[in-house]
């Protein structure tokens, strides 16, 4: 059996280390355009703020531990095109510039995504960087060497993480978001707003609600960012506002949402039967809602690649979907969402009720105890948990995984009251702080119960 797979990030890497251990007879070969594999961009950040010394530590696998499972990895080499019918691939080699044709039983698309880059002006000067692969994070801890005020748009999480690098640096650093608010994808307003007065007592520049128009610059150089809402001085420029599927080499022969990203079933099959496809070039089951949407994450990279590999020949394990799950860390701050945040929820049509607690994360008792945020979102009919934000100076952040397992399961808040979660002093209370919000969740349920009957009350005093 012939396996061609294209692209060798997170899913190809966890793709075919699958390949070869469910299916060790298979002539597995990967094509891979860029000279390196396996890269972890998610610590780009930490290279940049000098917390990750060598990037080269940033990798976790290379072609030589490929080869060593059977794999022939095509460093350097593109894929022009595919014919999903005659299932074969047209490749050209990126050193030598030869092209020629291979062939396939099972191809596995782990193509992953691409910056989105906007067309504006000035977009193509010196110092105007992309935040991605390996080559990005060399290029941005040499230029910002050589920069004072540095500027990141985009106010997702990368952006937020590149914000703190830079301060940590000394550099001055301006936030540009079209948004009005930051990580407003992972959090509600109330937690964005603890994480925005941090940013600015740490004396970073917050332009938020507004859009950039393009750059200005001299002699080849950025100099100034120009949006809707005046213009910043800045010697660099990142840009971190957001990525796309890359499938152009599959598009019209199998399904795709309207972004591009390839649907796959719970299998990780595409609507070809002999295409399988995993990681950023996919849409995923969203569990909140139960559709498809497009959600690049390292963490459901590697479940759907390993999968993809389980899956090659028939059914075997299915794919759970996805909750989002996700963490960050800003400055003395450890903040984690899973789900819908209150905001996506109502845009989603859910009719849903939320509560936050504010809970000391140990006995008052203890010489040291630290105040925990945890905002949970649940559907008003039911109690069922479709979303929950947690954020304090405690490393609180399993909470979110937890909470993202309730979800999964589809757990109401009456559940999660009273699930069974171990007391020790040195981590947490006798009621955990879980516990705590599905109580609070559901006095919260309870006055929406009883608000019907008051009003009758009143009707008939009248």
């Amino acid at each position: 059996m012939k396996v061609a797979v294209i692209g060798c990030t997170h899913a190809g890497t966890a793709a075919v280390k699958s390949i070869a251990m469910q299916h060790p007879e298979a002539q597995i070969t990967v094509y891979e355009r860029n000279d390196n594999i396996s890269f972890l961009s998610c610590g780009i950040a930490l290279h940049v703020g000098g917390v990750v010394k060598d990037a080269g530590g940033l990798f976790y696998s290379n072609p030589e531990e490929l080869a060593g499972l059977g794999a022939v990895t095509r460093m350097r080499h593109e894929v022009l095109a595919v014919d999903t019918n005659a299932k074969t691939l047209n490749v050209r080699n990126l050193v030598t510039g030869e092209e020629f044709t291979d062939s396939y039983d099972k191809l596995v698309v782990t193509t992953g995504s691409w910056p989105v880059i906007p067309k504006m002006e000035g977009i193509d000067l010196d110092n105007v960087q992309l935040c991605k692969n390996y080559a990005h994070a060399q290029e941005i801890v040499a230029r910002a060497a050589d920069a004072e005020r540095i500027t990141v748009i985009g106010a997702g999480y990368i952006g937020i993480e590149l914000v703190e690098a830079f301060r940590e640096l000394g550099k001055q650093v301006t936030l540009i978001d079209n948004m009005d608010r930051v990580m407003a994808k992972y959090l509600d307003r109330d937690l964005t707003d603890l994480a925005e007065q941090t940013l600015k007592d740490r004396g970073v520049q917050l332009a938020l609600g507004r859009m950039v128009e393009g750059f200005r610059g001299s002699e080849g150089k950025v100099r100034e960012v120009v949006t809707t809402e005046g213009t910043f001085e800045a010697d660099m420029v990142v840009l971190c506002i957001g990525f796309r599927p890359g499938t152009d080499l599959l598009k019209g022969q199998v399904d795709m949402l309207p972004n591009g990203a390839i649907i796959v079933d719970d299998y990780m099959r595409t609507s070809n039967p002999d295409v399988l496809a995993a990681g950023d070039s996919c849409a995923v089951r969203y569990n909140p809602t139960g559709t498809a949407m497009y959600i690049p994450l390292a963490t459901n990279a590697v479940r759907m690649g390993t999968l993809a590999g389980m899956n090659l020949v028939q059914p075997t394990v299915r794919y759970q979907g996805t909750q989002g799950t996700s963490a960050i860390r800003l400055f003395d701050w450890n903040i984690a969402s899973t789900g819908m945040t209150e905001a996506a929820a109502l845009a989603a049509g859910l009719n849903v009720k939320t509560v936050t607690i504010h809970e000391n994360n140990r006995p008052e008792f203890m010489p040291t105890y630290d105040d925990v945020m945890l905002k949970l979102v649940f559907e008003a009919a039911g109690g069922r948990i479709v979303g929950a934000q947690v954020m304090s100076k405690a490393d609180m952040t399993q909470a979110a995984n937890t909470l993202s397992v309730c979800i999964q399961n589809r757990m109401t808040v009456q559940e999660l009251a009273f699930v069974d979660f171990f007391f020790q002093p040195h981590y947490n209370k006798p009621w955990n702080v879980l516990n705590t919000a599905g109580l609070a969740a559901m006095e919260e349920m309870k006055k929406e119960q009883t608000a019907p009957e008051a009003a009758v009350q009143t009707k008939l005093a009248v």
